[in-house]
């Protein structure tokens, strides 16, 4: 047995290296320990997009968004779907006070409010909505396709 001390953050050679491997022994791990679904979904199904009309990956989701918003809160929340319309979707979770930035310290993507969308087979069953900030990352909400509630998205959203 050979143990050895891997730098993640930032992410060394041999993290990187090694990081498809240690992927395929966590999914495992999950599947057989916490009898996760083989379908539970990954780094590369989560995309982060935006808060923007301006954005084209915004605008493009935007009603599939809308519209799984609405199921979920007329599901978990028992509203009514004049409650859960477009507008109070684009009120309660688009409208931000936060102006995009994009400082060359800072992350990649920038500081802004965000719509971190969990894709699988081509539809999104998950939004957490997230305000990227210099010192912290803000969860301000999380909608989710209860149609996969055992997915147990809220938690895998807390993790990530």
């Amino acid at each position: 047995l050979k143990v050895r001390v891997v730098r993640s953050s930032p992410p060394s050679s041999q993290f990187k290296a090694t990081l498809q491997e240690s992927y395929q022994v966590y999914k495992r791990y999950q599947m057989v320990i916490h009898k996760d679904p083989p379908d539970k979904p990954t780094i590369n199904q989560v995309r982060l997009v935006p808060v923007s009309f301006e954005d084209p990956q915004f605008k493009s989701s935007f009603n599939q968004s809308a519209t799984l918003f609405a199921k979920y809160q007329m599901a978990i929340h028992k509203d009514t779907p004049s409650e859960c319309g477009e507008n109070e979707f684009t009120r309660f979770l688009c409208d931000s006070p936060l102006e995009a930035e994009n400082p060359p310290d800072g992350p990649e993507c920038g500081y802004g409010s965000f719509h971190q969308q969990y894709w699988l087979d081509g539809k999104i069953i998950a939004v957490g909505v997230i305000d990227i900030l210099p010192y912290c990352v803000s969860s301000v909400y999380l909608y989710y396709d209860p149609d996969y509630s055992f997915l147990s998205l809220g938690v895998y959203s807390a993790l990530r």
